[in-house]
């Protein structure tokens, strides 16, 4: 398996003169756009109904279970990056960690997922699952990710996503309420205005 996954990911890996074009996309997709999750879940809160901030609620459950099983996973066993043993081209630093899962595709597939699963806000989830894949390709052609850390990071967002929401009733009637409590605190004058809902 583990000869496989090397294989893959030298096919996918970036050549030792990148095409320009594709370097920056890749750098874009694998560093930038993860930014979007925090940002939607903002102003899914901000902006949104009920309904809709107990979904982002959910999948922020989501994507910090997920993130707290793969540091779990990483002190158990301890998967080298590529570049940890010299396999393939870098093109950005990274930490020596371990690989297995994708730290940043756990989070953006732990939200995708949630999102698709609650089927809200407006199919926004049916959005993100997918660019979840060209993600995973960048993080692969810079050199920082093994093909099988991805399908990992697939698995756990969408375990992650599946718990988080089997478990909702237990932990989110308390978690909105305080949720609730903080947003009125921080934004009152904006509610007040009209700019931010209640």
């Amino acid at each position: 398996m583990e000869a496989l996954n090397h294989t893959v990911f030298l096919w996918l890996n970036a050549p030792e003169q990148p095409n320009a074009l594709a370097e920056v996309l890749a750098i874009f997709l694998a560093e930038y756009l993860i930014w979007a999750v925090p940002a939607l879940i903002g102003l899914g809160w901000l902006r949104g109904d009920e309904r809709t901030r107990k979904a982002m609620l959910v999948a922020t459950a989501a994507a910090l279970l997920g993130l707290l099983v793969n540091q779990l996973i990483g002190l158990a066993w301890d998967h080298p990056r590529p570049f940890v043993i010299g396999l393939g081209h870098t093109l950005i630093p990274h930490v020596a960690d371990s690989s297995f899962p994708s730290d940043h595709l756990t989070l953006w597939w732990a939200v995708a997922f949630s999102l698709l699963l609650q089927r809200t806000p407006r199919g926004l989830g049916a959005w993100l699952v997918p660019l979840g894949l060209p993600i995973a390709w960048a993080r692969i052609y810079l050199g920082v990710h093994y093909p099988l850390d991805m399908l990992g990071a697939a698995l756990m967002g969408l375990s992650s996503a599946w718990l988080s929401l089997r478990a909702a009733q237990g932990y989110l009637p308390p978690v909105y309420r305080l949720a609730s409590h903080i947003h009125r605190a921080l934004f009152s004058r904006l509610i007040a205005r009209g700019w931010v809902r209640d």
